[in-house]
């Protein structure tokens, strides 16, 4: 096993910045997951851990040691493909057979006729033949060792590719959307193996990807990555409900999370879609700010006024046990969506006048730059500046990033 540590990594390609000084440290036997839309980098940070390319500046350490000089085989990592790179014409055992075989035996050794008869080599073999046995039972693919790639479904060719690295022992894991080939239910079946494998195994696990619930579900913590920067490192549950960034909060979230622009009317008081809402906010009056609310931060309203949204029905989304209620809203040029439990909801129908109270301890105020205003890390209280239309307000700025 083996801790991670990437220092200010810039790449580029041609004029073309792919990655701006990411610097990003993994602890030892830790699951981190880089996330991000495609296009953001994330997959080509992996590449450049795993040695397959070179970063223009910036380190890379595995362990105590610097692995920048490094060629791939010798950095002590194991990769898993989105396209699982099995090789058709080999057996499933010569694929999870073929690194130990690449790294214990010599030219000579691997030479199908002589090779065999060269001292060593017999007893070498059997050892790479009892850990491909013990990986691939272990794996649940013991019985296709026989079979070639395209005789096996999608997730077991996925196991032969994670087989394949583990039967090395490696200090770290890479995977680079090992699901994103497989369907629906499948890739729910293959998170629960791949989490159940890191638990077991104990080994770093560096993951990419691009869906969110992949993230969520596997990761100890989570780094949000876009347009080649890390946005934020932190565990699942604190990005969702406490993102640093509008762009983290409304990457994460399914439906995204509610974006509407309010004024503070006074200390505890911000207007928004001609209704005022109880929530305190470091700001004069006047201030423009952005609420980010969850749908689940909603609940149905007996009437409108301070405290609830009012809004007309513009679309019914049935999730079983869940209502997902889409509502218009006075001047507001988007639908809002709200979570409701279904058991609890009258008859709701399209074009029906609905009001919904708001939770004001789940609501997330953004500046006019993105960041997020009063929240607290390392258990400090931090501000931020924010701006009213037409006249500048002094704040009170603790920022100690």
């Amino acid at each position: 096993m083996a801790s991670v540590l990437l220092d200010s990594i810039n790449k580029n390609y041609g004029q073309t910045s792919v990655l701006r000084g990411v610097s990003l440290s993994i602890a030892d036997g830790e699951f981190l997951t880089l996330l991000g839309p495609s296009g953001c980098g994330k997959s080509t940070l992996l590449r450049i851990l795993a040695g397959l390319e070179m970063q223009d500046a910036g380190t890379v350490s595995i362990g105590e040691r610097v692995v920048d000089g490094l060629r791939p085989k010798r950095r002590d990592v194991a990769m898993v493909f989105q396209s699982y790179a099995l090789y058709p014409h080999l057996t499933i055992a010569s694929n999870m057979a073929l690194p130990l075989r690449m790294r214990q035996l010599s030219a000579l050794q691997r030479l199908p006729l002589l090779g065999g008869l060269l001292p060593g080599t017999e007893r070498i073999v059997a050892e790479i033949e009892t850990e491909v046995t013990r990986t691939a039972t272990l794996l649940g693919i013991g019985h296709l060792l026989s079979r070639k790639p395209g005789q096996l479904s999608g997730g077991q060719r996925q196991r032969v590719a994670v087989g394949r690295a583990m039967v090395r022992h490696p200090a770290v894991f890479l995977m680079d959307e090992p699901l994103s080939n497989l369907d629906a239910t499948l890739r729910v079946q293959m998170r629960a193996e791949i989490k159940e494998l890191h638990q077991r195994l104990g080994v770093t696990f560096v993951y990419v990807t691009h869906d969110q619930a992949e993230a969520m579900t596997l990761s100890d913590r989570v780094a949000v990555m876009l347009d080649g920067e890390l946005l934020q490192v932190a565990p699942p549950q604190d990005i969702y409900a406490d993102p640093d960034d509008r762009r983290v909060a409304e990457f994460i979230g399914s439906p995204k999370i509610n974006m509407l622009e309010g004024v503070v009317r006074e200390r505890g008081l911000i207007d928004v879609a001609g209704s005022t809402l109880p929530i305190e906010a470091d700001a004069l009056a006047g201030a423009h700010l952005t609420l980010g609310i969850r749908p689940e931060a909603f609940h149905l309203a007996d009437h409108g006024g301070q405290g609830a949204l009012t809004g007309s029905v513009r679309m019914i989304e049935h999730m079983g046990s869940d209502l997902f209620v889409h509502l218009d809203l006075a001047g507001i040029d988007h639908p809002l969506i709200a979570r409701l439990l279904a058991e609890r909801t009258p008859d709701i129908a399209p074009g029906q006048t609905l009001h919904v109270g708001v939770r004001p301890d789940r609501v997330l105020l953004f500046a006019r730059d993105g960041q997020r205003l009063l929240f607290a890390r390392d258990g400090q209280r931090l501000r931020r500046e924010v701006e009213s239309a037409g006249a500048s307000i002094t704040p009170i700025r603790e920022l100690a990033r």
